[in-house]
């Protein structure tokens, strides 16, 4: 059995950091998730970081004190390491070195289950290591995106053989965005598919773990009863990386795509960003977003930030939003509760506010939705139950020449059974 590897995490303060306490708090929910143990934490503060090892010389006394005491296996820094800065630090502690975007890469390795996602890490793995072959050690020999466990990688060659490693990267890379791009194009002929249904896309978006998987699940339980359908649930930072598309059934008939995607989290790294960009397009091409926020979180405004400016990164920031308070049971609010604006508070976890939320879905999606009259012959049966399925019946009433309809439904409806449409002569001029 593998044993759990020992991290130390170390942590600079630079100029007095605003939301330095959470960003190693956020680290050491970050290493839990990637399975490591923490041992002990360090940190300091600085004006500037060490052009050599980012931490002062000091410092560094104190840290291989710890990493004696506590035979940890690995360092893991809350900032950015540069080529050298991590070259210098493998070579005086002798130990494998991670920063905040290694980390997060190691995360994601380990949760990628489809094919898809697994490439896109490994993208995003490459680009990443590619400035820092310079380095000797394990940084040269992290070639592929699954690590298979920090603790058993093995050394690389060495700087003699950088230029060979480079390009085996380069060419790898390009096999993988060859890969990416067949993906890209099959995910955007389900995308069009999915257009042409004519149903509304509603993407949730947000912090990791602010709930997002919970409350899709919710609403799945609550409108589809399709119990098979639920996506995975877990307290964990980046429990889901693959998105996640299912459709929500309304009462009224009303019927939208609700897409779960990959959640955000400070310091996101670019490029892991930029490979996931075909799965995020779920996103991009959504009509609505559903911002999940964790209110119970004292950090939620500055994680509210993190989420904007991400989706304004990836050119999501001009879509309609809904501000989802979840985990409001957590405070002094009391969910349901209707903020300004679009704003709600709820429960995803106990199941309060989902249909004032729906309502606040469908305020916004279903706009263009049409309000007209049908008269459809009894010959046509299957247009009659189509229309009982897919739109809102407001009264139906049998007539000589077929079913009258008042009902609401979507422009494509619309005009697919115009023929139909209808407008009653007012009373007593039925048979003038």
């Amino acid at each position: 059995m593998l044993q759990t590897p020992k991290v130390v995490l170390i942590g600079v303060n630079i100029n007095n950091q605003k939301f330095f306490n959470e960003s190693m708090t956020e680290l050491k929910n970050l290493a839990v998730a990637c399975q490591f143990e923490i041992v002990g934490i360090v940190e300091q503060n600085l004006k500037t970081p060490n052009l050599s090892y980012y931490i002062g010389s000091g410092k560094t006394e104190e840290v291989q004190r710890l990493m004696d005491y506590t035979a940890a296996e690995i360092l893991i820094f809350n900032n950015e390491l540069s080529p050298s800065q991590l070259r210098n630090l493998e070579k005086l502690f002798d130990c494998e070195i991670l920063d905040r975007t290694a980390l997060i890469l190691e995360i994601f390795a380990k949760r990628a289950k489809t094919k898809e996602a697994k490439l896109q890490v490994e993208m995003a793995h490459l680009q990443y290591l590619l400035p820092r072959i310079i380095g000797a050690g394990q940084a040269l020999s992290r070639q592929g995106g699954g690590t298979g466990g920090a603790g058993n990688r093995s050394r690389g060659e060495g700087e003699q053989k950088r230029e060979l490693d480079r390009r085996r990267i380069i060419d790898k890379k390009n096999k993988i965005r060859q890969e990416l791009e067949l993906i890209s194009r099959y995910r955007a002929t389900q995308r069009k598919k999915r257009s042409s249904s004519g149903l509304p896309l509603v993407a949730l978006v947000g912090y990791t773990n602010a709930g997002k998987s919970s409350l899709m699940n919710a609403l799945i339980e609550e409108y589809s009863g399709a119990i098979d359908k639920k996506v995975l649930e877990k307290d964990l930072l980046f429990a889901t990386l693959d998105t996640a598309v299912r459709e929500i059934n309304l009462p009224d008939n009303k019927r939208f795509l609700l897409a779960d995607t990959v959640g955000f989290v400070s310091d996101l790294p670019h490029d892991l960003v930029k490979a996931f960009r075909s799965t995020l397009e779920e996103v991009r091409e959504a009509d609505l977003l559903l911002h999940v926020i964790d209110i119970s979180n004292s950090n939620y405004l500055h994680q509210i930030k993190i989420t904007d400016s991400t989706l304004k990164q990836i050119g999501a920031d001009k879509i309609p939003v809904i501000k989802v308070y979840n985990k409001a049971d957590l405070t002094d609010f009391s969910p349901p509760y209707l903020g300004v604006e679009n704003d709600i508070y709820i429960s995803a976890k106990k199941k309060i506010g989902l249909n004032e939320l729906s309502q606040l879905i469908c305020n916004e999606i279903f706009k263009k939705y049409i309000d007209c009259k049908m008269l459809i012959p009894y010959d046509c049966g299957k247009v009659i139950g189509y229309i009982n399925k897919h739109a809102h019946v407001k009264m139906m009433k049998y007539q000589h020449e077929g079913v009258a309809l008042h009902l609401s439904c979507s422009e494509a409806d619309f005009r697919r059974y115009q023929q139909y449409i209808y407008q009653p002569a007012p009373p007593g001029q039925e048979h003038s």
